[in-house]
């Protein structure tokens, strides 16, 4: 039977019985058995190992500009506009080709502007990066853990309401920002710091749904990496994979940093 594993279906060991046995020896089969088995870099074809060291590189990128966004706080707004360009130049890469360049640039951009910010949230509420990175740890492990162990998936019902949410998210924030702008809510997290239900900001109540949401994403990342290697797409795609996971563990991270600085007041 042939499989989609190019190591397989590329060798007579694995195709039908009496083919095999017609034209291997014993002695070249034991040669191919002790052989190396193909590799991302031998197939030319997206793999999870090869996209977790993809993903991997990004991050120690991405470390590395926030090291010089905290040390150089004035760097992180021209950083988050540039982060925010090459986030939208990346989605549009990712669809045909993406680039390893742009992928690395956006990380770069991103850790200059989580560094400044991070720094930022520290000198008013100390404590709360170290807080922010051990609950991203966590939830990032967490979720990796139930899908690698198939205890959560995605489904099409679960995606649609995780699409609605997502936009009435961000309706919520572009209207929260406004009310702050214009002074409307002298509150520093707008409508996120002055209604409280039940003693409870709104903005804890809604960060936590959000974190959610960050982890249901994680999810839709993790399932569209293992449909990329299904399909066998070509190896630089590992680059799309590393960058969805990015955006997502980044998103997470402020949110958990907003959430603990709501939190301490």
């Amino acid at each position: 039977m042939a499989t989609s594993n190019p190591a397989f279906s590329q060798s007579p060991a694995f195709q039908n019985k009496s083919a095999a046995d017609a034209s291997l020896s014993a002695e070249n089969l034991q040669q191919m058995y002790e052989s190396p088995s193909a590799n991302a870099v031998d197939t030319d074809r997206m793999t999870v190992e090869d996209t977790i060291v993809k993903t991997a590189a990004s991050f120690g990128v991405l470390l590395v500009g926030a090291v010089i966004g905290w040390i150089v706080p004035a760097l992180w707004i021209p950083a988050a506009i540039i982060g925010l360009v090459l986030a939208f130049v990346n989605i549009f890469k990712n669809r045909k080709k993406p680039s390893p360049a742009l992928t690395l640039a956006y990380a770069g951009a991103q850790g200059i502007f989580i560094g400044g910010i991070s720094l930022f949230y520290e000198n008013l509420w100390g404590g709360v990066v170290l807080q922010a990175v051990i609950g991203t740890l966590v939830v990032v492990g967490v979720t990796l853990a139930l899908f690698a162990t198939g205890k959560i998936r995605a489904s099409a019902r679960a995606t649609k309401v995780f699409f609605i949410a997502m936009i009435g998210y961000g309706l919520f924030s572009i209207i929260n920002l406004v009310l702050i702008w214009t002074g409307a809510n002298s509150d520093p997290w707008g409508l996120n710091g002055s209604v409280h239900i039940v003693g409870i900001p709104l903005g804890l109540i809604i960060g936590v749904l959000v974190v959610i949401m960050c982890a249901y994403s994680l999810v839709l990342d993790f399932d569209a990496i293992q449909q990329g290697v299904k399909n066998r797409a070509p190896r630089v795609f590992g680059w799309a994979g590393a960058f969805g996971i990015m955006v997502t563990v980044v998103w997470l991270y402020l949110e958990l940093l907003r959430i603990f600085a709501i939190s301490r007041n």
